[in-house]
């Protein structure tokens, strides 16, 4: 998934089982500059570390490690080189945008055909990453990955991941937010990365998942990284709600049709965050100490907002008269009942059982962050960043439309 967001539970299931590109082994493709950016200077390839896969446990909390003083952040922006990896996702293309605009030198890995589905074309995948220096490989593949890198010449200061599972799939989830993460992590390193950005979930905090216990098995080994060798840190960035997973019953509403929530619309509640704003957090975590080997959640600007008081806001945006439709929260655990029972026969259909939990979850579970003591979501433990409001983005789909932000293989029932 792309982050833990409270994804609209009424639109139609929608998977890809071939949602991995898959690449020739032997297949190495060399870094395409596209811009006029200043490209650092080459630099001999260091090969000062080894990365084993160690046998991890899952850890939602991390103690805080003292910051280490290193030597990529001296340098001027220009002259440090960022990786990112999941370039071309949702989060990941505003991510590379946001870098190019503060002068870092981006080295974007990202498939040929990039998009749901493969849908863009490599010169549109080129297009979409105008300032940096495309790297096409492939991340599930340590080899590839490794030897896409190694043609490019260049010393790694800095890994970004966007990864995220495009479905939330039980075998996607592992492939992408666990094994090709790590394999970021394993390439970066080799080639001289002390720093690692993350892009989790706030989710994590509470793993009922699959792609969240993958999530959290990386976290775990991510903080262990850290732990063993004081030269390196991270940065694990924890979002709430991205404005794209809250925009599902945008046409609904212009149609005049009930806004569909669970339960009295008040059983959970988030803090939504743009793309853009989230991007500049992640950014932020490239070279500033205070954002440095910590988990970080993060939420948008303004107060926690329920379905019930999302939808009230697109009614009065709209003009119309607002009109709810309450379905029982049981209905989902009827549902799921079955489709595990189906499952247990039929293992083909895990993915079908995995989509009901995952709608279940978002339906019921704030996206705020879980007080530990009180075992309750608490919106102001939540923090904010950013300018970009929900009711502006509302108001900006309700006139132009939902282009550019279709949820793809990310819709739930």
């Amino acid at each position: 998934m792309a982050a833990c967001a409270s994804f609209n539970c009424f639109s139609p299931i929608k998977w890809d089982r071939n949602c991995t590109e898959r690449f020739s082994s032997s297949l190495i493709l060399s870094s395409v500059q596209i811009s006029t950016l200043p490209y650092a200077t080459s630099l001999p390839i260091l090969r000062p570390f080894s990365c084993k896969r160690e046998k991890s446990f899952i850890s939602a909390v991390a103690s805080v490690i003292e910051a280490p003083v290193t030597s990529f952040r001296s340098k001027k922006p220009k002259d440090i080189n960022v990786l990112v990896v999941g370039s071309t996702g949702y989060i990941g293309k505003f991510v590379v945008q946001e870098l190019v605009k503060r002068g870092y030198n981006v080295i974007a890995v990202a498939r040929e055909r990039s998009g749901i589905r493969g849908k863009n074309s490599k010169e549109k995948t080129l297009e979409l990453l105008t300032g940096a220096n495309a790297c096409f490989s492939d991340v599930t593949k340590l080899d590839s990955l490794e030897k896409s890198i190694e043609s490019l010449g260049l010393n790694i200061d800095v890994v970004v991941s966007c990864l995220a599972s495009r479905n939330g799939g039980v075998k996607d989830s592992w492939l992408i937010d666990y094994e090709a993460t790590k394999n970021s992590l394993i390439a970066g390193r080799k080639f001289g990365a002390s720093h690692f950005v993350l892009l989790s979930a706030i989710c994590v905090q509470k793993p009922l998942l699959e792609f969240q216990r993958a999530k959290l098995k990386f976290e775990d080994e991510l903080m262990r990284e850290a732990k063993n060798d004081n030269g390196f840190t991270y940065s694990i960035v924890r979002p709430t709600a991205f404005f794209k997973s809250l925009a599902g019953q945008v046409e609904l509403v212009k149609d005049g049709k009930p806004y569909v929530m669970f339960g009295d619309g008040k059983l959970c509640a988030c803090k939504p965050i743009s793309e853009p704003d989230l991007a500049s957090f992640m950014a932020d975590c490239v070279m500033n100490n205070d954002l440095v080997n910590k988990i970080l959640p993060i939420g948008g600007p303004g107060k926690a907002l329920t379905p019930m008081e999302q939808g009230e806001m697109l009614f009065r945006l709209a003009g119309k008269e607002a009109k709810f439709l309450k379905v029982p929260i049981k209905i989902m655990d009827f549902v799921i009942g079955v489709t595990d029972f189906i499952a247990k026969i039929f293992p083909r259909f895990e993915d079908f059982a995995e989509f009901g939990k995952i709608g279940r979850y978002y339906a019921a579970e704030s996206m705020l962050v879980l007080d530990p003591e009180t075992g309750e979501y608490d919106a102001d433990k939540t923090p904010s960043y950013g300018k970009d409001t929900l009711e502006e983005f509302f108001s900006r789909v309700l006139e132009q439309g939902m282009e550019g932000q279709e949820l793809g293989e990310q819709k739930i029932i």
